[in-house]
């Protein structure tokens, strides 16, 4: 059994999520600054909606990369492909994640719990695989930041989310992550719901970052059935769009 998931993202009003290859919105950009000036903060809509457990990031979130912080790192021995879950992080009554999905062990999370008081309780979980190397885990390690191994070369991330329902007691899953991870949710038939934001622009372009950028649907695929469940007008020009997955 695998927990709820909902895709929640906030995209112009073609489906883009930043405004050209390479630009990433954490490190500010002007335009996508005045694009979403009045748009409420989407965590707060998705937190009272939804009441989820953890929100889910891909690595290309962050603009940290993990290499300056692993000089030094020295391995200490430990069981290959075993989570670390330690009881006085996971054992919390309420405890809740931000999850970041990392394979390739790149990201440097520079928090355990999320700084921000609103956000008390909220801990940092990592999703990773056998390819990330023995020195990012030992970092994780000494950062007191739990792990969940699963798949040989990058992320398995049906058995993921089965393993967070089953060890952690997820029910409900936020993905706010870009388009390969909401892309590879959707090619793997992992996505319950569909939130998004529209902002009323239009930015085109080639190859931008989409709301599920997947390999091309095969001859015998067939794109994901959805259904409305509201629509609503919520901003000077803002729409918010709420669909079910049709299995």
């Amino acid at each position: 059994m695998r927990p709820h998931v909902v895709v929640h993202n906030v995209a112009s009003m073609d489906g883009r999520l930043t405004l050209a290859p390479g630009v990433d919105l954490m490190a500010g950009d002007e335009r996508w600054t005045a694009m979403t000036a009045d748009l409420p903060d989407p965590y707060a809509w998705a937190r009272t909606t939804h009441d989820p457990q953890v929100f889910l990031e891909g690595s290309g979130s962050f603009l940290n990369p993990v290499r300056a912080a692993l000089q030094g790192v020295e391995p200490a021995p430990a069981p290959e492909g075993v989570h670390f879950l330690p009881d006085d992080v996971v054992g919390v009554p309420g405890r809740r994640w931000f999850a970041v999905v990392d394979g390739a062990g790149v990201v440097d999370l520079q928090f355990t719990e999320w700084p921000d008081p609103t956000w008390a309780g909220w801990h940092s979980l990592v999703l990773t695989s056998l390819a990330a190397p023995a020195a990012h885990l030992e970092l994780l390690r000494q950062r007191h930041i739990p792990y969940v191994m699963v798949g040989e070369k990058r992320v398995a991330l049906g058995r993921a989310l089965e393993l967070l329902h089953d060890l952690l007691g997820v029910e409900t899953v936020v993905s706010t992550g870009g388009g390969r991870l909401g892309g590879a949710l959707l090619r793997q038939g992992l996505v319950d719901e569909i939130d998004v934001e529209l902002l009323p622009w239009a930015i085109g372009g080639r190859r931008m970052p989409v709301l599920f950028d997947a390999a091309p649907l095969a001859p015998d695929e067939w794109p994901t059935r959805l259904e409305l469940l509201s629509s609503e007008v919520v901003g000077e020009g803002r729409v918010r769009l709420r669909y079910r997955v049709v299995r």
